[in-house]
């Protein structure tokens, strides 16, 4: 009987089990509870997500335009050191466009690329063995973070007279591919097709010079702007005002790869790999290789001949548009038109 009695006075004083159990039936969530924290939590991340990308596209647009203030930088050192600016392209031989090696190869010392300017054999061609380290480097201040291309692509072989009107079809380039075993899609979506033949590897740019107002195959020693084949410009040079003159401006890859190096006699597209034209506003629905272009919303990003750096709008007037480009049409430009 005491037995009895001591083993009810235990259950009498320690019911947790049964109170536990009870609990933990009412913290259960049910399945309606639990379908609407999952919509909660997909409107929060709906909301959010556009939040986020947005503000790692403004943190890539700064980084390029960074990209294009130190450009603007070298070149007033270049300038301040030769008297003048680089040229587009040089060529000793205008008849063969070579050696080739273009502005922005001119200025790796001044955008602390120092050792890849001490690889460049400057008295022979780009494609030549000699001079095939420094064309495969990689420029960090040449690169667009926006820009999905990969930084070293297969460079097409030209058609026809060389001069690149035709569609470009350079072939982005893999960490495992290799000179025979290359993607048969360029990084931008467009094909290549089975027919191309490719010349080498090459490290990409996202950055062009501004070669002037009309088609650059035209008359490739000839701009109205500050970069084309042999030309030795000066800022004084530059009538219609540093501040009213653009230099460099943006390209992306969508239409193939532009680069560093310079001008490649053999490769399609060759001057506008390295030189930029004006005849259609950045980012034109029209999508012509030698156009300005960039993966920025509104347009594109350039740095002028006093070292600022602007966003110039898709949708700019073509006629401030080629103002901008040209450096001695004694141009009047309004500072809210641009």
């Amino acid at each position: 009987m005491s037995n009895f009695s001591s083993t009810a006075a235990r259950v009498h004083a320690n019911p947790s089990h049964r109170s536990t159990s009870g609990s933990s039936q009412r913290n259960a969530f049910t399945l309606v509870e639990l379908l609407v924290v999952i919509a909660i939590i997909g409107v929060l991340v709906g909301l959010l997500l556009p939040a986020v990308q947005a503000a790692r596209e403004a943190a890539r647009r700064m980084s390029c335009q960074n990209n294009l203030h130190q450009m603007g930088i070298a070149l007033h050192n270049y300038h301040g050191i030769f008297n003048q600016l680089p040229s587009g392209w040089l060529a000793d031989d205008i008849d063969h466009h070579e050696p080739g090696w273009g502005w922005a190869a001119a200025i790796t010392p001044q955008i602390e690329s120092g050792n890849i300017y001490n690889t460049i054999q400057f008295g022979l061609a780009i494609e030549e063995d000699e001079n095939q380290q420094a064309r495969e480097s990689s420029i960090p201040s040449y690169i667009c973070p926006s820009d999905p291309l990969e930084t070293l692509f297969f460079i097409a072989e030209a058609h026809g007279d060389g001069h690149g009107h035709e569609h470009d079809h350079s072939a982005a380039l893999d960490d495992d591919d290799d000179d025979d075993d290359h993607d048969d899609e360029h990084e931008s979506g467009h094909n290549v097709d089975d027919g191309d033949e490719f010349l080498f590897k090459i490290a990409k740019s996202n950055y062009a010079g501004v070669f002037g107002t009309f088609d650059i195959h035209d008359d490739m020693y000839h701009g109205d702007g500050l970069f084309y084949g042999n030309s030795r410009h000066r800022f004084r040079d530059v009538l219609d005002g540093l501040s009213q003159t653009v230099m460099v401006g943006e390209r992306n890859s969508r239409l193939g790869g532009s680069i560093w190096q310079g001008y490649i006699p053999e490769a399609n597209a060759a001057a506008a790999r390295i030189v930029g034209a004006a005849d259609h506003t950045p980012n034109s629905d029209v999508g012509h290789f030698e156009d300005f272009s960039s993966y920025h919303a509104a347009g594109a990003q350039f740095v002028l001949s006093d070292g600022s750096v602007r966003m110039l709008s898709q949708f700019i007037d073509l006629k401030v548009y080629h103002a901008l480009v040209t450096r001695a049409n004694y141009e009047v430009i309004e500072a809210d038109s641009f």
